[in-house]
């Protein structure tokens, strides 16, 4: 293909196609039909020898791939934390794709590494996190959880003499990690990669929603990371992150915060006060692509000691990449070539404000409750106390209530997940997004309801 400049008519057509899809979005089916998916096998090709125009490609995407897409970028998509990217934000990668920007190093990006330096400190400001964390962009909560505990694996070590990140763990002195029995897979999963393992953590009591016993916590030491969840993914229940933190920082351990959705309810004046406590811990995750509507993949991990971040983050020195004397993002994250995803987080941000982020949590918990109360009212039973921006239902046995959960993903008109929650199956109504509208709830419950009524009187 020649270097040939970027055709306007192919930056056009993508951003019409692009714009047809969102404009569509709150009026498709949300989970894609079957002749949809039947139409991808057509991408099981050889690569062929000669390449294809780019305005061939990106009509070959729309018509294959957008058909087959699920709709969470609408309004009626209730099946995970995930929170629709609001229009700034999708403008934003537009952008960033067409800067192409590497933000490693400030030299190859200083607009790059401006964007994350400003997004990573209103982030730390709506959290209500200590001034002078030291915070790092990931790809999502997985890694920020990974980042964080790689900074609690430094900290402990070095304060027992060992050097992790040049001599590794073999050898090291041990350390013991502790969740509580509703830890999520994705902490389970960094501490996988660090060489802490999955399965040698120490696991305490949960109460009916899920929060941590705080008395039921074990003998801490400092060579104990201690994990505390802000935000059940079922339940969306918060530990009791005060008196967990007092107990461990009086042993000299490290508290480690799990806020993968949870932590935004800090940037709610409604809501925050399940948020208190958090700020005593020592480390902590989020995502911005949950509940702050910010595109895939925008995590955010944040550490109280900034140096604690950078040397379990930095790397050996090379000729070619002298980092410059401002902060340096690839000192801060696991990752050293990376898309430049503050200028989406900052723009996310920035369109909403203060006022905008905190009215969107509040209508999700509103519309939530909602939910709640109409499949009360229906006669199903609601397993969680409502809180934030989660529900959990029951429709009957498990079986009844698995069928019902296929019912109303099969109907089209909304999509909610399955869940198992403390023995009970049940489905999982999780209301992320900025594109919710009142409009989209009540249709939503009329159809969960006559969908699972279905379902129930042909059950008995």
């Amino acid at each position: 293909m020649a270097n040939t400049p970027f055709d306007r008519d192919l930056l056009r057509d993508a951003s019409e196609r692009a714009a047809a899809y969102m404009r569509g979005a709150p009026h498709r089916r949300l989970a894609p039909a079957a002749s949809d998916l039947a139409r991808l096998d057509e991408l099981d090709e050889r690569l062929p020898d000669a390449g294809c125009p780019p305005l061939e490609i990106v009509a070959r995407l729309d018509r294959i791939g957008s058909p087959a897409t699920v709709t969470t970028s609408g309004g009626r998509f209730f099946g995970f934390v995930n929170g629709g990217a609001v229009p700034a934000s999708v403008a934003a990668s537009w952008m960033a794709a067409a800067w192409d920007q590497n933000a490693s190093l400030r030299v190859m990006s200083p607009a790059a590494a401006k964007f994350e330096d400003v997004a990573l400190e209103w982030v730390r400001d709506l959290l209500g996190l200590p001034a002078g964390c030291g915070g790092a962009l990931v790809t999502g909560a997985t890694m920020a959880n990974l980042t964080c505990l790689a900074a609690a694996r430094h900290a402990l070590l070095a304060a027992a003499d060992w050097d992790v990140e040049r001599d590794g763990l073999f050898g090291a002195p041990a350390l013991r990690v502790v969740v509580g029995e509703e830890v999520h897979v994705s902490l389970l999963k960094a501490l996988s990669l660090l060489g802490l393992g999955r399965e040698r953590v120490h696991r305490v009591a949960v109460d009916g929603q899920g929060r941590m016993n705080a008395d039921a916590l074990p003998r801490l030491d400092a060579r104990t990371i201690v994990c505390v969840q802000a935000g059940n993914v079922n339940s969306g229940a918060f530990d009791p992150a005060r008196e967990t933190c007092r107990r461990a920082h009086d042993a000299g351990a490290w508290v480690h915060v799990d806020g993968a959705f949870g932590l935004w309810a800090a940037a709610s004046p409604r809501v925050r006060h399940l948020a208190e406590g958090f700020g005593d811990a020592d480390s902590w995750a989020t995502d911005a692509h949950k509940w702050a509507n910010v595109g895939y993949d925008c995590g955010v991990a944040l550490v109280r000691d900034a140096g604690h971040l950078r040397s379990a983050m930095s790397a050996s020195p090379a000729a070619y990449f002298t980092p410059g004397e401002l902060r340096e993002p690839s000192q801060y994250t696991p990752e050293m070539s990376r898309r430049a995803r503050g200028i989406e987080l900052w723009a996310a941000l920035r369109s909403l404000g203060r006022a905008g982020l905190a009215d969107l949590i509040d209508r999700t918990c509103r519309y939530a409750q909602h939910f709640a109360d109409g499949l009360r009212r229906a006669g199903f039973e609601i397993l969680n106390d409502v809180v934030v921006n989660q529900v959990l239902v029951s429709f009957g046995p498990p079986a009844v209530t698995r069928a019902a959960i296929a019912r109303i993903q099969a109907d089209g008109v909304c999509w909610c997940g399955v869940t198992e929650w403390q023995g009970r199956t049940a489905m999982r109504i999780s209301v992320s997004s900025w594109a919710t509208t009142d409009d989209d709830v009540e249709i939503c419950l009329e159809a969960m309801i006559r969908a699972a009524a279905a379902i129930v009187d042909a059950a008995r």
